[in-house]
């Protein structure tokens, strides 16, 4: 089955009592039972809900793995997998991640003690040096939010491997239309579902998918027992957006394709990071892992008067925190979504307050261009 229609008919979606070709939203807290500890499946929606499930089992055929569990954020969902692990444990991640993720990691579960080290993961040395006795996890950003660095899942895969670890891996701004990390021997994938997966900027969703039968049941035990599920209405709006996914990314990375060449020529503009760029230190990497580049642009601009007018002058693009959807979204990495990395730190890693990250959307790549070209004056 190809990709599109896998998205569709992936599995048997339906309602078989009525005909309805979409699940139905079930919108029920709890399930009657024939009798004590006997039920049709459900018995409280924390614990199963038939529209979440019609979601993860989705999830779970698209990214190739054994079971998909829905969580009401992104955020969530990397908490409830940070939650496999036990005081003392160290984890390794890329070091140019999402703020969200280092904030949890350096200022709510460290005081856990969970331990963990920042690394370059594309650096394969880098990974194993930082190995410990007590490492349990290796946790991949790939592409990086803001920088676009791509890590080479299946060689950080087999290091991990020999060393017992899990392979864990956010796969959000790829998706799972571009790559595919269980397939390339992650034991785990990751999604903020809010981007590209629902894609139209109305849902917070976040999903974990694994790859054994053993990891499904420690995850069902974490999401049951801390209760950050998916809502009915959120899986429905999620499954629904899933439907269009792939003529979404691929639009989206037609359009970045344009931009990223308009950029290139502009006097104003000084670095760009995409990795469909021949110039990109990885794009060997991700030509090879992934059958699509995203549409995810970040590039520095002269001066932050430069950045100050483009942010003001700008029409189609929206300022706002988020990404992969419809509408192009524009944001100012330092201040916005990486704010909670220290500066010091923030500088280390080449997040200039003058770098500004674009979610390229669907409209006509003409007029964006011309939008930014506006703009740009």
């Amino acid at each position: 089955m190809k990709a599109k229609t896998k998205l569709i008919h992936g599995i048997h979606i339906g309602d078989p009592l009525t005909g309805a070709v979409t699940v139905p939203i079930y919108q029920t807290s709890t399930y009657r039972q024939e009798g004590v500890g006997s039920h049709k499946g459900y018995e409280y929606s924390r614990t199963g809900n038939p529209t979440r499930a019609a979601l993860e089992e989705l999830m779970a055929v698209l990214e190739e793995g054994h079971a998909g569990f829905a969580f009401s954020s992104g955020m969530a969902a990397i908490t409830a997998v940070m939650m496999l692990f036990s005081n003392g444990d160290h984890i390794i991640l890329t070091d140019d991640v999402y703020g969200g993720t280092y904030r949890i990691m350096s200022k709510v579960l460290n005081r856990f003690g969970l331990e963990h080290t920042f690394v370059d993961t594309t650096k394969l040395e880098d990974i194993r040096a930082a190995i410990r006795p007590n490492t349990k996890a290796i946790y991949i950003e790939t592409p990086t939010n803001p920088l676009l660095k791509v890590t080479d899942i299946a060689e950080a895969a087999k290091l991990a491997q020999e060393h017992d670890l899990l392979t864990i891996v956010d796969n959000t701004f790829m998706t799972s239309y571009f790559q595919s990390p269980i397939s390339l021997g992650a034991d785990i994938v990751l999604h903020s579902a809010t981007k590209y997966l629902g894609g139209h900027s109305d849902v917070v969703a976040g999903v974990v998918v694994v790859n054994t039968e053993e990891l499904a049941q420690r995850i069902h035990f974490i999401q049951n027992a801390t209760g950050g599920v998916l809502g009915a209405q959120d899986s429905w709006l999620l499954m629904r957006g899933l439907k269009t996914l792939g003529i979404r990314m691929e639009e989206h990375e037609r359009n970045a394709r344009a931009i990223v060449e308009f950029l290139q020529s502009h006097p104003k503009v000084k670095n760009i990071y995409y990795p469909g760029l021949l110039t990109h230190p990885n794009y060997e990497t991700a030509k090879r892992q992934a059958t699509g580049f995203g549409a995810i642009v970040s590039f520095d601009v002269d001066s932050e008067n430069t950045l100050e007018q483009l942010m003001r002058k700008l029409k189609y693009f929206t300022l706002a925190e988020s990404l992969g959807a419809v509408e192009s979204l524009i944001s100012v990495p330092a201040k916005m979504t990486h704010a909670s990395i220290p500066a010091q730190r923030r500088e280390e890693l080449g997040i200039t307050d003058t770098l500004i990250r674009i979610s390229i959307g669907i409209e006509d790549h003409e007029d964006l261009i011309e939008d930014l070209t506006q703009a740009l004056q």
